[in-house]
């Protein structure tokens, strides 16, 4: 199951704005990590369970420092956690 966020962006010199479609791994991932609970991830990535339940669901993105952490957690590698797909608007 894949969640997304969608952003809009400017490109340096273009006036066309282009929609980024953020999604993540993170309900699969934790399910092939011997199912790990949603706690159990917020404690490896060192914020609340809200925060996990949030960035899961798509309805908040986390800092790339963040990013890095759940990705550390799980032992994979950030373009494993989360993808992204440029769009036009």
């Amino acid at each position: 199951m894949k969640d997304s966020r969608n952003f809009t962006i400017i490109a340096k010199g273009s006036n066309m704005p282009r929609k980024f479609e953020i999604t993540n791994n993170i309900r699969k991932l934790r399910f092939f990590a011997n199912e790990m609970t949603q706690q159990e991830l917020a404690e490896k990535a060192e914020v609340s369970r809200q925060t996990i339940i949030a960035i899961e669901a798509g309805k908040y993105s986390p800092s790339l420092e963040l990013a890095f952490k759940i990705a550390l957690a799980f032992g994979v590698p950030i373009g494993e956690v989360f993808s992204s797909e440029a769009g036009d608007e």
